[in-house]
């Protein structure tokens, strides 16, 4: 309609940017357990000036770090701004002036400068506290103050935002994609950080196509890249179609490489197109690798190649299979679960290995927006599923778990997460017991104002 007013759903509602910096302690209902003691650091996009593009999309807002310190059963809660050098040229100049996926309506004073963001995971290895996104190396900051400290050089490369730390070793692996000197190239890295912080290996090579690769797997002896069908392409984008599309022609790829081998070793198997934000875990077995991943029939969020709206898609727990012994490359797909998913979490001291228990957000209704308004847990098992469903419009973040002790049986511990409560338009901190999701939050902190959508999080214990 002529003189309407088209309004980003990436600035509105619970998307819509918070940008102030606050410190905060928490008003407490039910009780916290004495032995949860740490943070919850969480993360996500929160432009701090009014984005340029006006199809900005959320992937490229400015990172803000949350983070829930939990002791003795009180909560205090702080955000932060990443620092980056992006951020910090838009400060100084007061506007915005990178476009995110759309380079071409970036101001001149952008043209050559670091666009990162870091806003899409964080997390702690060898000490540091790491923000990450997918195109840039690590971000490090200060743990407890949130202070910014900059980009850890040693990684010289884009870096995966979901590397995975092997609990036996210690050792942070990761990839890279879109790696080279050319915007949306095939290249891609695979790279390991030792349990002292020292990146020791940072290997290139040539994915089958580009596409947008945000996570992967890790077991103990394989490393699997998945490449989909939402590629990417400078050629498009140069005549002002999208920059990253749904190709649905195009078949799944996933290369297995052995962790100790070098990257000239890829095999790639197939499926048809589908798409994988991220994987749940991954382990070997009888001469096979299983993988349980949260797949889509389609791409969500993103258009078609022509710049049309792609399909809606909701995601299933998939557990894909790779026959290692060479007798076929075709992936074995097979529904496991039927409740649409995302943010899949596990115990993950059992990372690369067998497991028994998976935890994700939820959309119990089938809707196919990725409205997530509850939390499961499966036993994977017995298949027996329980849920808890957040009434009123309130919708989750990802359940993260933290055990209840070291040396405590797996998924004995608790699941905390941030849930946006609609009606007053302000979000909560909410505990679990990891085991028994259905009988709902046993504590709940309040907070005072809202926590924007974000993507990922970690908890660090104390």
């Amino acid at each position: 309609m002529d003189g309407e007013v088209r309004i980003n759903p990436y600035l509105s509602g619970n998307f819509a940017p918070v940008r102030t910096e606050d410190d905060f302690e928490l008003e407490v209902v039910g009780e916290i357990p004495r032995e949860l003691r740490g943070t919850l650091y969480r993360t996500g996009p929160n432009p701090q000036f009014e984005p340029r593009d006006p199809n900005y999309h959320w992937f490229t807002g400015d990172g803000m770090i949350h983070a829930f310190q939990v002791e003795d059963g009180r909560v205090s809660y702080k955000n932060r701004y990443v620092r980056t050098p992006k951020w910090e040229l838009e400060r100084e100049h007061g506007r915005s002036l990178f476009a995110g996926f759309n380079p071409m309506a970036s101001d001149p004073l952008a043209m050559g400068k670091d666009g990162g963001v870091a806003n899409t995971n964080i997390l702690s290895h060898a000490g540091k506290l790491l923000a990450l996104e997918e195109g840039h190396m690590p971000f490090e900051m200060e743990p407890g103050t949130l202070n910014s400290f900059g980009y850890a050089q040693a990684y010289k490369g884009r870096v995966t935002a979901h590397p995975k730390i092997d609990p036996k070793t210690g050792e942070m692996v990761w990839f890279g994609y879109g790696v080279g000197a050319a915007p949306l190239s095939a290249g891609m890295s695979y790279g390991v950080t030792d349990a002292a912080g020292q990146v020791v290996r940072r290997d290139d090579f040539q994915a089958p196509y580009s596409s947008m690769v945000h996570d992967f797997m890790v077991t103990e002896n394989y490393v699997l890249f998945p490449i989909m069908p939402l590629t990417g392409s400078l050629e498009r984008a140069m005549k002002g179609l999208p920059a990253y599309a749904w190709e649905p022609e195009k078949p799944v790829m996933v290369g297995v490489m052995r962790r100790d081998a070098d990257v000239s070793t890829i095999r790639w198997f197939n499926a048809p197109a589908s798409y994988v934000f991220h994987p749940m875990n991954a382990y070997e077995q009888d001469g096979a690798i299983v993988a349980d991943v949260c797949r889509y029939d389609a791409a969500p969020l993103f258009p078609l190649a022509d710049g049309s709206p792609g399909p809606r898609a909701g995601a299933r727990l998939y557990r894909w299979t790779f026959d290692l012994s060479g007798a076929t490359d075709a992936i074995r797909e097979e529904a496991i679960d039927d409740l649409d998913c995302e943010f899949p979490r596990f115990d993950e001291r059992l990372a690369g290995s067998a497991y028994r228990h998976g935890f994700y957000a939820a959309d119990p209704t089938g809707s196919k927006t990725a409205r997530l308004n509850a939390i499961a847990h499966i036993d994977l098992q017995s298949g027996r599923r329980q849920v808890h469903e957040f009434n009123g419009g309130d919708l989750t973040s990802e359940p993260v778990f933290t055990p209840r002790s070291a040396g405590a049986a797996e998924g004995d511990g608790w699941l905390t997460a941030v849930v946006w409560r609609a009606g007053e338009n302000r979000s909560d901190f909410v505990v679990f017991e990891a085991l028994d999701v259905a009988k709902g939050p046993i504590a709940v902190a309040r907070l005072p104002r809202r926590v924007p959508f974000g993507f990922h999080g970690n908890w660090v214990a104390a």
